[in-house]
């Protein structure tokens, strides 16, 4: 089984957040699907992320390292969260990128990692 990351593509801080029903409603279809992801032996973590705006980036400065707030690189989106899934092949992988898509109504990345 291979590993692949899901990524969850959110917008750019200042895009209309859900509203709290929403929300709540996202929540739900997100607590069901992992849910059915641990029940199928896929799932193998999973997290949200605070907003860009409290990124601290370590870049290399010759010897040293500079410690520099905010995000990387400025972008109409940024990573919102992600889950970790062990799938048969990029099929199985995608599948439950779909799913995640349907429960929480954004844009999903599907990545292999590289090992």
């Amino acid at each position: 089984m291979a590993q692949y990351l899901l990524s969850v593509v959110t917008p750019a801080e200042g895009a209309q957040p859900p509203t709290p029903d929403q929300l709540e409603a996202i929540m739900a279809r997100v607590g069901q699907l992992q849910s059915d992801m641990k029940a199928a032996g896929a799932w193998v973590f999973s997290g949200g992320l605070e907003a860009p705006s409290t990124a601290t980036v370590l870049r290399p400065d010759g010897d040293d390292v500079l410690l520099v707030d905010g995000p990387f690189a400025e972008g109409k989106e940024y990573l919102g969260g992600f889950t970790v899934v062990e799938a048969a092949d990029l099929d199985a992988a995608l599948d439950w990128g779909r799913r995640t898509v349907a429960a929480i109504g954004l844009p999903i990345e599907v990545r292999p990692f590289a090992w």
